[in-house]
């Protein structure tokens, strides 16, 4: 169950330009920023960070910017956010079998050594202590630009917020990233855990016992 329920968008009318930028990219607006919108500034803001971390015009592939956000998400336990990141991933064009892939990239064929350091760079860097060395970050800048560090690193770091607002709020899940989630890595052990939005159980029917003969 939510800690804090999720309003509904016309709550803050003022917000609809903010909730519609989020139908770009997933196709609805998320719980997260229904329950943000009690903080309008703060639904705000965080759209405009997910602009420019998501930028299209960025140098690193938008599907696979997601694939960071999941790992960094992994790496936190925010089951949400795992969710919402493959979600995002299918959209931008990454293939199934890559997100089946995901949990063992480090030795899956649809990866390459590229992508690997920085999936484990985001691993590393969403870790709690940070864990990123000298080595290892020597080694990300010989397959990636500075830039491009920039952007992983700032996929990584906006989920280090999400990861921690939707864990906390026990954000409900949406059916969609549900779905995708549970088709991609549902066989390797991932559950929703408390983001599932529980199912009414039917009331069961009152039925007349039959009379006494």
């Amino acid at each position: 169950m939510p800690r804090l329920a999720p309003l509904p968008p016309e709550t803050t009318p003022e917000l609809k330009a903010y909730f519609d930028f989020f139908h770009t990219t997933l196709g609805f607006t998320p719980n997260s920023v229904l329950t943000m919108q009690r903080k309008p500034k703060l639904a705000q803001a965080l759209a405009t960070l997910n602009a420019a971390v998501m930028d299209p015009q960025g140098e690193v592939d938008l599907g696979f910017r997601r694939l960071i956000g999941h790992l960094a998400s992994k790496a936190s336990g925010c089951l949400y956010c795992q969710a919402h990141t493959l979600l995002g991933a299918q959209n931008f064009g990454v293939s199934d079998a890559k997100l089946a892939d995901i949990w063992i990239y480090a030795t899956s064929p649809h990866y390459s050594e590229k992508e690997r350091l920085a999936l484990d760079f985001a691993l590393a860097s969403a870790a709690q202590p940070n864990a990123v060395t000298d080595a290892q970050f020597a080694q990300l800048q010989a397959h990636w630009s500075d830039t491009q560090i920039v952007e992983i690193l700032g996929v990584v770091a906006m989920f280090g917020f999400l990861n921690r607002w939707n864990d906390t709020m026990a954000t409900p899940l949406e059916a969609v990233p549900l779905q995708v989630a549970q088709r991609a890595v549902g066989a390797q052990g991932w559950v929703a855990g408390k983001h599932m939005t529980p199912v009414p159980t039917p009331a069961a029917s009152w039925k007349r016992p039959p009379s006494a003969v």
